[in-house]
């Protein structure tokens, strides 16, 4: 295979939403490469992309799959994404390291809410766009109205290149604007008859050629000059012209194919390998210490490993883009994000599942290899003496959580195995061992991100597992002051136990007074604060002990072990077992035994008495409240706001966003539980939610009762 050099290679994303036709259209752009022979289906789970077992099962795209096409002397590397939001996290990477994303977009549809998210990705990391109008022989298709929805979404900046003579079962046809040309196909698609533009749609074909040399000319001086003086530009200006407003993202080209019957996707892949940018057109990426590093095949080699997969005969194959230098087969590489050595003993170029080996990767390609010692998703590997890192894809926060759990117990550390390396698969699923809870807690995107994880490790690792419902981290805080004394006293032959603990405890706030004195009933007890100790707590909050006894009542080696003692019930509170937090504590008084006090006996009043004092604090149960942006069509919104109402939420306020509506609330983490699947089920799948931790907040009355007395019988029955 020829060495491709950084000035030949265009990396490029396709994306768009669930159903769109992704898959297929790699598929036709394959054969039009003449990389496949035969065109694989969907439902014949025979495509290039998707090629694992649960891919196969499910019937769509669950992992990003790269490949690459010779087209018209240059390289294309593309990377094929999943559509569903679940799957969100191969469209992020696979975006930042490629430089220009296609959307495809269901004619038959319009824009989707997934495709408005994608959009928004694109416009955070600035990469050009190309939109591929699919599925134009589809029953419901609509040009017109897609190109006004496009429009009135992502604005002025979408201008086609093509349109159809005719939407629908009937499509075999569309005019060029930008060539100037007539399209037209047979039945089986394939190579196209390019004709005159007919007379009867020259008038419109003149006119959407003239607002796309306009918008051409805009991203280049001389050319407005020129556009000025004569009225016209050549292809080749037009081209230039194009390419600079994808770079700059002024211009959003539209194209039209049919990937099914590939119709119009050679002309689109003309397109991709003349006027799309190349890598070193792009933008450079910066390392960790903020440094622009040009993709330069003579610079200090520095790759990045942006993917891992688990493939049947293989074991795992990591996948890199080379960012600078170049790279060649069995080099010896320094991971500095990990540390160690690596030999890149075989290199490869990718295409699906069909791996060719390649002796050398200039800057700016993307390969893979395999057999690597301890590489990650997200290591960088670079040359003796180079010091580069990179660290610059985002992942978005998890929305839909799980406790994961193996049938036999004995499983659980082959579980934990399998999980690692789930993770390096997709960084998205993410795995929390709550000490908290008790649990281990399986973080993704969706019920059906989740799930396609349960169906791999039950199907793939034959390990059965189980979901359940995850418990909430709640709070326990107080309202009030209150006292409390408690003596502990065991006798039992030989040395005894015997410790008595008086304490006051209080709600704490940063800026309460130093505590001086405090009435309950008729009596009044003055604290002398000898000591303090703040101590900041892992779940949020404090615990602020004030040591105010006088006359050596507890000698001060025990106050350790009282602190022990209150921590033992801020770790577990009193009220539901949660965490406690905010509670300010003075120790004012206590007895001790020349023999028999010890700090076990300490530890155990400074335990009960806090436990005594706490419930008669007024104390209250806080629960986790998540902000929640949700995007629906406004043809659903009052049956989202309903279901919305229905789980507590407190809704902040509503807007409209390129023609969604967009709603702003506040909800608990119990109620959004099952919210992406509700989600999903009322709107038909067309809205996305995003969620955020916000704060703690009283959980109301009727709430907390119910908390107390599942606590209650649960400790009873233990």
């Amino acid at each position: 295979m020829k060495v491709y050099q950084t000035n030949e290679i265009k990396n490029i994303s396709l994306l768009g939403s669930k159903g769109a036709g992704k898959t297929t259209l790699a598929e036709a752009m394959l054969y039009e490469c003449g990389v496949i022979k035969r065109r694989g289906t969907i439902d014949a789970k025979n495509t290039v992309s998707d090629y694992f077992p649960v891919e196969k099962e499910y019937g769509y795209s669950v992992f990003s799959t790269i490949f690459y096409a010779e087209f018209l002397n240059k390289k294309l590397n593309v990377i094929d994404c999943p559509g569903a939001d679940d799957f969100v996290g191969n469209a992020i990477t696979a975006l930042n390291v490629t430089d220009t994303g296609v959307i495809v977009i269901d004619a038959q549809y319009g824009v989707e809410v997934g495709t408005q998210n994608i959009f928004r990705t694109t416009a955070s990391l600035k990469k050009p766009v190309i939109f591929a109008l699919n599925q134009l022989d589809g029953e419901k298709a609509d040009y017109d109205n897609c190109i006004e929805q496009m429009k009135e979404i992502f604005g002025s900046r979408v201008v086609p290149i093509q349109y159809p003579l005719q939407c629908g079962p009937g499509f075999n046809a569309m005019i060029d604007v930008l060539l100037m040309k007539k399209y037209s196909w047979g039945p089986d698609g394939g190579v196209p008859t390019i004709e005159d533009i007919p007379a009867e749609e020259m008038e419109k074909a003149q006119e959407m050629h003239q607002t796309l040399v306009e918008a051409a000319a805009e991203n280049d001086e001389t050319l407005m000059e020129k556009f000025f003086d004569q009225g016209h530009l050549t292809e080749d200006e037009m081209r230039e012209g194009i390419r600079k407003g994808l770079v700059d993202r002024s211009i959003y080209p539209v194209f039209c194919v049919s990937a099914l019957k590939d119709m119009g996707v050679r002309r689109m892949m003309e397109f991709l390998g003349n006027v799309v940018p190349f890598v070193e057109e792009m933008p450079a990426p910066v390392d960790t210490a903020g440094n622009e590093v040009k993709p330069d095949s003579n610079g200090p080699l520095s790759i990045f490993m942006f993917k891992t997969t688990v493939e049947p005969h293989i074991g795992e194959v990591q996948y890199f883009k080379v960012m600078s230098g170049t790279l060649t087969a069995g080099v010896d590489l320094d991971n500095v994000t990990r540390g160690g050595k690596e030999r890149m003993a075989q290199i490869f170029c990718v295409c699906g599942q069909i791996k060719t080996p390649v002796d050398k990767l200039c800057a700016g390609d993307i390969g893979a290899t395999v057999k690597l010692k301890d590489v990650r998703t997200g290591n960088t590997l670079d040359e003796k003496g180079c010091e580069i890192a990179f660290d610059f894809i985002k992942y978005p926060a998890p929305k839909y959580q799980r406790a994961i759990r193996p049938v036999t117990e004995s499983d659980a550390e082959k579980l934990a195995g399998i999980l690692t390396r789930m993770h390096e698969e997709d960084p998205t699923w993410v795995v929390e061992q709550s000490k908290e809870l008790k649990q281990v807690l399986l973080k993704g995107q969706g019920e059906f991100h989740l799930r396609t994880l349960k169906w791999r490790v039950e199907n793939n690792d034959k390990l059965p597992i189980v979901f359940e419902e995850p418990k909430i981290p709640y709070r326990e805080t107080i309202t009030k002051a209150a006292r409390a004394d408690y003596r502990h006293k065991k006798q039992s032959g030989g040395a005894g136990q015997f410790g008595e603990v008086h304490l006051i405890i209080e709600p704490y706030s940063e800026d309460a007074p130093v505590p001086d004195t405090y009435r309950f009933g008729n009596q009044e007890y003055k604290m002398s604060v000898r000591d303090t100790q703040e101590i900041p707590l892992q779940w949020g909050g404090k615990l602020v002990v004030h040591n105010c006894i006088v006359g050596g009542s507890i000698d001060a080696r025990f106050i350790p072990a009282i602190i022990k003692g209150l921590m033992d019930r801020m770790e577990q509170g009193p009220l539901t077992g949660s965490y406690a937090r905010d509670v300010r504590v003075c120790i004012y008084d206590g007895k001790m035994h020349p023999v028999d006090s010890n700090e076990i006996s300490f530890r155990l009043a400074a335990r009960n008495a806090f436990s005594e004092a706490f419930r008669a604090a007024n104390p209250k149960v806080l629960e986790p409240v998540y902000d929640v942006e949700v995007m629906v069509p406004s043809d659903v919104m009052g049956d989202v706001m309903s279901d919305l109402q229905g789980r507590r939420a407190i809704i902040m306020g509503m807007s409209s966003e390129n023609g969604f509506e967009k709603i702003s609330a506040k909800v608990p983490l119990k109620e959004m539980s099952s919210y992406s699947t509700a989600l999903s089920s009322i709107t038909g799948g067309r809205s996305s939610f995003t969620m955020q931790f916000s704060s703690y907040e009283l959980t109301p009355g009727d709430v907390q009762d119910k908390l107390l007395k599942e606590y209650a019988e649960k400790n009873s029955e233990d």
